[in-house]
């Protein structure tokens, strides 16, 4: 699961500029799906056809990440950013990025702004140039730049880098796409890598309508209430696959979390219950296509989320799959 995390992490994929992360990605699932397209919006679709019996089953992770667009660029060669996506500055300050055409910089605090004060007009992007025009030639209005990738491995199973919302989303779809590759099952299975979730669950919106799932999941990454400080909550590293009931954008299929926590149960997985009291997933976007579905999430508990270095126990996203597999099997 590390490599193969490392791998989807590396493409580059802030929301809007997803091509990259899709591409390598294709690579990933393609021998274990029958058919890989990318639609309209972006949104990379890879399809193991049933026998014609059954549903349509759509399971889903956002490919994209947040990031740096730039704006404007100063007589001394900073650039002025706006943010792609939910951006905590003060978790930012003096991070390494990278524009889609590789050119590294750092952003950084405007001089004597005091943290309480952070915000994306405070900040810039220093790519060492000496001026204007030597940043012109790097740069131009309109790139788009991202905290650099990289996965390390920390203690046990606990890794940190980025970026890891949601490309452990992804790696655990093609894990699961793996899986199920050889198994004979009525439903058609839609892998989906959904574009622009971070700035509104865009790409699975769009999927979802076309797609019109009886049933869906989302992967993604969610907060936790085991470091000191933290608001109070129920998830913790390494404590199984967070089975979602509520965040701030959904109230999850009660039947479905009673039958995932049933699965977990006899396949004997580890798992978590999981109420987040802010913030969405695609999972919203999935229930409400055309006429609905039974829609649900696992997730991953993260720790420091929007941040240059999220935090995450491997086993955790191993529950995600074990449990999907297991459920699928059942239902077919």
């Amino acid at each position: 699961m590390l490599e193969l995390l490392r791998k989807v992490s590396s493409a580059h994929g802030v929301s809007g500029f997803e091509k990259k992360a899709a591409e390598t990605i294709r690579g990933l699932i393609a021998d274990y799906t029958d058919e890989q397209y990318t639609d309209t919006l972006g949104n990379l679709i890879a399809v193991k056809r049933g026998n014609g019996q059954g549903r349509k089953v759509m399971l889903c992770a956002h490919m994209d990440e947040i990031g740096f667009m730039v704006t404007f660029i100063e007589e001394k060669g900073q650039l002025c950013i706006a943010p792609v996506g939910g951006i905590s500055f003060a978790a930012s300050s003096y991070d390494r990025v990278m524009s889609e055409k590789g050119v590294r910089g750092l952003i950084v605090p405007r001089g004597g702004v005091k943290p309480a004060d952070y915000s994306a007009d405070k900040f810039y992007i220093d790519i060492g140039a000496k001026n204007r025009k030597e940043a012109e030639k790097k740069v131009k209005i309109g790139d788009v730049f991202r905290f650099e990738a990289d996965v390390v491995r920390l203690c046990g199973k606990r890794v940190c880098g980025h970026p890891l919302d949601d490309r452990i989303g992804c790696a655990i779809l093609i894990e699961i796409a793996k899986a199920l590759a050889n198994e004979k099952i009525n439903d058609d299975i839609y892998y989906v890598f959904s574009v622009q979730e971070e700035v509104g669950l865009r790409g699975s919106k769009t999927a979802a309508y076309a797609i019109a799932p009886e049933l869906s999941l989302a992967y993604d990454v969610t907060a936790t209430g085991d470091v000191p400080g933290d608001t109070p909550m129920a998830c913790s590293l390494g404590d199984g696959a967070a089975i979602k009931i509520k965040d701030n954008s959904v109230i999850c299929d009660p039947t479905l979390v009673e039958e995932l926590v049933d699965i977990a149960k006899k396949e004997k997985i580890k798992y978590q219950l999981e109420i987040l009291t802010y913030g969405g997933t695609d999972t919203a976007s999935m229930q409400m296509a055309r006429a609905g579905s039974r829609a649900c999430a696992l997730s991953v508990p993260s720790r420091y989320i929007h941040s240059g270095n999220e935090m995450l126990d491997l086993d955790d996203a191993i529950a995600c799959v074990d449990l999907t597999v297991a459920y699928i099997k059942s239902i077919n």
